[in-house]
């Protein structure tokens, strides 16, 4: 295995499937890398928003033809795996296809044979780690995708990593989790010491590993309310209104603003339609929320027998909850629902019940006609259109009575919270700042990662691949009894030793590997700055690196043409004198090197660096290294003095500004040996030691 570890869920849900991926360092490089604190944690995921990717409609619509969900389905979703992971990784990554409650109302046979279906398609067109086609490729109970929910929750809150941060009284440091759905809702939270003793047999034994291979147990009371969720629950209120009104036409409905008619399965009706008609029942609008909360209580069914003590809806039992130091968070609905229209203005601010009320009550009681022109103004925002319009009256109704009447959630700002906290003043402050200590938040993200129950599963599954320390057991859940249940769930993953050569943390590894798409971007911006580098590097440094760059497509012989316009003034050579090069015959000028001579000296004599002999001037001859390892100061070398001041014996410099101004100075390697070599390039040169610039040495010593 490399450094990296990836995993891939498919959330394959009743509207739909969303692909997740997540990333998380191997353990062992984590712990190389881990301090004292750290190795106390659970390991680190990482995704991205780009890494997500959501089809319709809901995989259960191939109950009836599985062989198409491969092709027709799953073949796009693979592939958005297959283009994120590196390709090296892809063997090595788990895979898992979760359903929930779309597939949960399948007939067995249909979705055992829709299930093989999608282990057969993905084992055959991708190398996806796929062992246990029962473990990876399953429709999960509600029960457990809110146990996953919770873990989520509590994993991006910081319960289970910074339990000092988190103390909420009595030594307790988790969140509870609600979650709801179309079809069902759901809550989990571990209840305090009391409760958990009392109800020990009702709780849920969760075991996760933290790097330094340590067990953390956590009991958690998980249960799910099918039928509860915002759809089903509408379905089951204007079934009640029929039933109350077997013979009407028209049919009042106090949860539907004034003015505006409907089908009784919440569709316009159209002309000519047996709703038009009259031969066919239809709801029309009052705009009465007070009556609309009236009409939705009794959908909790709070009056049901209650076998198990207490019980809270449907008589389902569950332990007592203590809000003092159990605070909830609230995902799906219970976000949307507060906050697409009441809270558009007020997003991660404190749930508040008065407040919220009051804002229901004002939109619910508006006519039709007016919200439309709303809708129209984008006075809620610009996702907000007419059907969630027409229906969050409703939900906004059954989620207060949910929240309040039936799990017992305080209301905030009218009721006060024993031995906790005064919430009234805090609803106006930040809820992160807060740490999310009201008795109910609503949140969608948290800390940009969106709270999905996938996350929880992938969590639970990255643990189980640390390496357990002695005596440790598996992770997983399962009964609350010691040591491993007879329906333990095994999380799945396990350990394998890291490859020590791996080098996927190289930035040209996580360069190319992870988006080839960002390299034409990278090269633009590699490019601005060279030329913006260009243009401070001054004029100089810009001719001479013009000059290189423009060496090889030019004879040596040809001059420098001068530029002119924009783009000679872009390269310092507008304006200025065009020079020619000429090299004298002789035996030196065909060792000059143009490569080894550079117009700025960029390292000073006194520095390890410095080249022997390097002086400035394009036409300066090169010295070969190993000549004389001491450099000659300006005053010193001959060949220097006089140069450019037409200074000099006339048969040195006989004409100061010949050849188009420049001073060409070449002499061939016998003349650079030395005086009295018998060798010279040119007859009738003068020796070196009758420069006139003598007695202006002597005077400096």
């Amino acid at each position: 295995m490399g450094k990296w570890r990836y995993g891939v869920i498919l959330d394959a849900g009743s509207s739909g499937t969303r692909v997740h991926i997540y990333r998380w360092l191997h353990s062992d490089y984590a712990r190389d890398s881990a301090n004292e604190t750290d190795l106390e944690r659970l390991p680190a995921l990482h995704t991205k928003k780009k890494w997500t990717l959501k089809k319709h409609p809901g995989i259960s619509t191939f109950g009836d033809n599985p062989n198409e969900v491969g092709p027709e389905y799953l073949a796009d979703l693979l592939q958005h795996a297959l283009d994120v992971i590196p390709s090296d990784e892809v063997a090595n990554t788990p895979i898992f296809l979760l359903a929930t409650a779309g597939m949960r109302i399948l007939p067995p046979l249909k979705q055992k044979a829709l299930l093989e279906q999608v282990c057969t398609y993905a084992r055959k067109t991708t190398e996806f780690l796929l062992p246990d086609c029962d473990l990876h490729i399953k429709v999960i109970p509600g029960e457990t995708e809110g146990l996953y929910g919770w873990i989520a929750a509590n994993y991006l809150l910081g319960g289970f990593d910074k339990p000092g941060e988190h103390d909420h009284g009595n030594g307790h440091h988790t969140y509870g989790f609600l979650d709801m759905g179309g079809a069902s809702a759901q809550i989990a939270f571990a209840p305090n010491s009391t409760e958990a003793e009392k109800h020990a047999n009702d709780l849920t034994l969760l075991r996760m590993r933290t790097l330094d291979g340590k067990s953390s147990e956590y009991k958690v009371f998980v249960t799910t309310w099918l039928g509860f969720g915002v759809n089903q629950a509408r379905k089951r209120y204007v079934d009640s209104l029929l039933e109350a009104s077997p013979k009407a036409i028209e049919l009042p409905d106090p949860c539907l603003p004034s003015g505006l008619n409907v089908t009784t399965t919440g569709h316009p009706i159209e002309l000519g339609s047996d709703e038009d008609l009259g031969k066919a029942p239809h709801l029309l609008g009052t705009g009465d929320f007070p009556g609309c909360m009236s009409s939705t209580l009794p959908l909790l069914e709070k009056d049901k027998p209650c076998p198990d003590e207490p019980c809270l809806i449907n008589g389902i039992h569950v332990p007592a909850i203590d809000f003092d130091v159990n605070h909830f968070v609230g995902v799906s609905e219970y976000w949307h629902t507060t906050h697409e229209i009441f809270e558009m203005s007020h997003k991660d601010k404190a749930y508040d019940f008065h407040t919220y009320q009051e804002r229901v009550l004002e939109f619910c009681s508006q006519d039709w006609d007016k919200i439309q022109k709303g809708i129209k103004d984008h006075t809620w925002g610009k996702k907000v259109d007419e059907t969630t319009a027409l229906e969050v009256c409703f939900k906004a109704s059954w989620l207060i009575n949910v929240l309040h009447e039936g799990i017992g959630v305080p209301r905030v700002g009218i009721e006060p919270i024993k031995g906790g906290h005064n919430g009234t003043k805090e609803v106006l402050d930040h809820a992160k700042e807060k740490g999310y200590l009201d008795p109910f938040q609503a949140v969608n993200k948290i800390g940009d990662v969106e709270v999905s129950w996938t996350l929880g599963k992938m969590v639970l599954y990255a643990s189980s691949e640390v390496p357990a320390s002695p005596k440790e057991l598996a992770v997983g859940f399962g009964s609350n009894v010691p040591g491993i249940p007879s329906d333990f769930q095994y999380a799945g993953g396990k350990y394998v030793k890291a490859d020590p050569h791996d080098e996927d943390d190289d930035w040209h590894d996580n360069l190319f590997k992870d988006s080839p798409r960002r390299i034409p971007g990278l090269v633009i911006f590699i490019l601005i700055v060279c030329v913006v580098l260009f243009l401070l590097c001054g004029r100089d440094r810009r001719k001479s690196f013009l000059h290189r760059a423009l060496h090889p497509f030019t004879r040596h012989s040809s001059s420098l043409k001068r530029r002119r316009g924009f783009g000679g003034k872009l390269f310092g050579l507008a304006g200025s004198p065009s020079y020619e090069r000429v090299l004298e015959g002789g035996e030196g000028a065909e060792e000059f090197e143009l490569g080894d001579v550079d117009s700025d000296n960029e390292h000073s004599d006194s520095s390890e660096g410095s080249r022997v002999g390097r002086t400035s001037g394009w036409a300066t001859p090169q010295i070969k290294a190993g000549f004389d390892p001491t450099p000659l100061s300006y005053f010193d070398n001959p060949i220097t003095q006089g140069a450019g001041l037409g200074l000099g014996p006339p048969g040195v410099f006989s004409n100061a500004i010949g050849r188009g101004g420049l001073i060409s100075r070449t002499d061939s390697r016998e003349r650079l040996a030395g005086v009295g070599s018998s060798h010279r390039s040119r007859p009738g040169s003068p020796t070196r030691l009758r420069s006139p610039m003598i007695p202006l040495k002597e005077s400096v010593d």
